[in-house]
């Protein structure tokens, strides 16, 4: 274990949601604030005040290590502890400093500043999306590219996907019986390259990638187990038309989109023209108490159908995937009681393993491993260091003072 990073003290519960790995540094919204910490002292490199809470984090990077996050335009104060997601800015990691920041009026907000609950990044767009509609700005400069724009069919981007592409999930007609719309857009222009319309039944949906366009959604509502996904769509990103629809038995996998969020999946990996997502965790082979395990299987996203080739965690373990590395997927895997967890390589076609990083088995640092929730957390792996984080701090609790929250913790492979 390199180090670790304890809660900060809040009078509420407080988003922190967001982290990012460069080369130099981990970095991760504070109270007010950014902050990056040294990869292997844990000692902060800078901080960058705000003027109120991150309560948006880009996933995306810029090749020159800029991001997009959303903040709060004033402190939050008793008795409410809440302030509106309003201001859009670009920050660059490597100094720390904020290039621009800004928001716009429009949609539903009127002459309001319009408010946003999640930021993406394509190439030189920035683009936020909320229930006030959606927004894109220059990544460059903060221009606005398009702004919320009321009309009469009550159609507003819940939100986008970026990466590769830049992906609208836009919504239209009644509240109660909505369709939801996936757009694939020009970045610069936002007018739509093509689009496919979700079937009857669908309220939300989730961006899994863009390019290749993979979209999860919970169909009816029939997921039941609050995954938010029924089904995966791959769909083609110039035509719009369906290549194949995946049914994902929320039962058997334990993909997660959080379904108000356009892009906020975890668990499902795209690459090599397959959909990567591990089952839920199951009795292992010998039956025993704690030896639950799972494995990942792969979908074709041609034609839908499941490929032969799958990993298995093995006993006692459990694979989290995170994310993919060329052809392989990097997958967590959450350690049994006398064990550290492990940080391996799989391939993306033979779906064997390669052990890339394993976590010391002391029970306290098995403890502040440990410590986070599997869907309460994220997690981030480059250059042999592993990255452990919150997305939620609560006010502290008066009772049990033994018991050690963490903000951060992170592992190096003896660098």
């Amino acid at each position: 274990m390199a180090y670790t990073v304890a809660e900060p003290k809040v009078q509420d519960l407080t988003d922190v949601s967001g982290s990012w790995l460069t080369d130099k540094s981990f970095v991760k919204p504070g109270v007010n604030s950014l902050v990056a910490y040294d990869l292997d002292k844990g000692t902060v490199q800078w901080t960058l005040p705000l003027t109120g809470q991150v309560c948006g984090a880009s996933r995306h990077v810029t090749a020159d290590n800029r991001t997009a996050i959303l903040f709060e335009a004033a402190k939050r104060t008793a008795p409410r502890f809440y302030q509106s997601c309003t201001e859009v800015g670009v920050v660059d990691l490597n100094t720390g400093k904020l290039m621009w920041s800004t928001s716009v009026t429009g949609g539903t907000a009127g002459d309001s500043k319009a408010r946003f609950s999640e930021v993406t990044l394509s190439g030189t767009t920035v683009a936020a999306g909320g229930t006030d509609g959606g927004a894109a700005f220059d990544l460059a400069n903060g221009n606005p590219r398009w702004k919320p724009q009321a009309n009469d069919q009550n159609c507003y981007d819940l939100g986008y996907g970026g990466g590769e592409g830049l992906v609208a999930v836009r919504k239209c007609g009644a509240y109660d019986n909505p369709s939801v719309l996936i757009q694939n857009l020009n970045p610069t222009t936002g007018a739509p390259v093509s689009q496919y319309k979700m079937p009857p039944g669908v309220k939300y949906a989730s961006v899994v990638s863009t390019k290749p366009l993979v979209v999860a959604a919970d169909v009816g509502d029939t997921a039941g187990d609050g995954s938010g996904i029924s089904d995966f769509f791959s769909i083609d990103e110039k035509t719009g038309k369906l290549k194949a629809k995946i049914t994902a038995d929320a039962d058997q996998y334990a993909a997660r989109c959080r379904s108000t969020k356009v892009e906020a999946c975890s668990q499902a990996l795209v690459g090599n023209g397959r959909l990567y997502v591990p089952t839920e965790e199951h009795e292992g082979s010998t039956g025993d108490f704690g030896s639950e395990t799972n494995e990942i299987i792969a979908f074709d996203l041609a034609t839908g159908r499941m490929v032969p080739e799958k990993a298995d965690a093995g006993d006692k373990y459990t694979f989290v995937p995170l994310r993919m590395d060329g052809g392989n997927l990097i997958v967590y895997k959450s350690p049994p009681y006398d064990k550290g967890g492990r940080i391996v390589s799989v391939d993306g076609g033979t779906m064997k393993e390669t052990l890339l990083l394993e976590n010391p088995a002391d029970k306290s640092i098995h403890n502040a491993e440990t410590s986070f929730s599997l869907n309460g957390s994220e997690m981030l792996y480059g250059n042999g260091r592993f990255f452990i984080s919150g997305t939620m701090v609560s006010k502290p609790r008066q009772t049990s003072s033994d018991i050690k929250e963490y903000l951060i913790v992170a592992f190096s492979a003896g660098h």
